[in-house]
């Protein structure tokens, strides 16, 4: 969500080569990116004067919107919008979890999610740093159910210093302790590239700013940083393990 939307779409297409298509304004103008015609994000646009700070949202995909509202608001969450109807692409929550980290929720219908995965200039993983790991893995297990699947496909465990919410064996995202340079509750997106450096220099010279740089990880070497409105996100080159 930013302050002007085709700024923000120019500088991603400059940075991770996305195209655009319309996609439902119920809720103000909204595009969405694509690589090579496959959908891998969303950009819409609000009033600054709104008062919400830019940022990427995190959905997470559910089998309903309504049911899910409601265990946020029981488990001490604030449903910030919705749930409602975008046009038919499916039915979407904003909310914020007991430490105020935003995400949002998608039931989906006609849209059912990004279409790539692992490839430069599509998101490979959403994290939430926040100041208490333990509280949050609770907070989200109990709002999508985790503790009572059934199926085996979804499931919160523990790798190295982080918790991971998997989903078929795969995992979807992280939960981390907050940085001491950036304290606040948040999920960041992260988009992959295919040379972390180049992409980093192409990052600033749009306008951009580097927040940070990670050493290299089991997972592949990352950058932090923001866009010309503010936005966070993250960058990292995929290690070939």
């Amino acid at each position: 969500m930013a302050h002007d939307l085709h700024a923000a779409c120019a500088y991603y297409s400059g940075l991770l080569g996305w195209e655009y298509l319309g996609g439902p304004d119920r809720l103000g103008p909204y595009l969405r990116a694509t690589l090579d015609g496959l959908l891998v994000a969303g950009i819409g646009q609000f009033e600054e004067t709104a008062g919400f700070p830019v940022d990427w949202i995190t959905y997470f995909s559910v089998d309903s919107a309504d049911e899910v509202a409601n265990r946020i608001r029981d488990c001490g969450g604030t449903v910030a919008l919705g749930p409602l109807d975008s046009a038919d692409a499916g039915r979407l929550v904003v909310a914020a979890d007991p430490a105020g980290a935003v995400f949002g929720v998608w039931e989906p219908r006609g849209h059912r999610g990004w279409q790539v995965r692992r490839e430069p200039g599509a998101v490979v993983w959403s994290e939430l740093r926040t100041p208490s790991v333990l509280d949050s893995a609770d907070f989200y297990a109990k709002v999508f159910g985790l503790a009572a699947v059934e199926d085996g496909r979804a499931e919160i465990g523990r790798e190295d210093d982080a918790i991971l919410l998997r989903y078929g064996g795969h995992r979807v995202a992280g939960i981390r302790a907050a940085d001491p340079e950036d304290p606040r509750p948040r999920w960041r997106v992260y988009f992959a590239v295919a040379d972390l450096d180049v992409a980093v220099k192409t990052a600033v010279a749009l306008g951009g700013s580097l927040e940070r740089s990670l050493p290299p990880a089991r997972y592949g070497e990352v950058a932090f940083l923001r866009d010309p409105q503010g936005g966070p996100f993250a960058l990292v080159r995929l290690s070939e393990a």
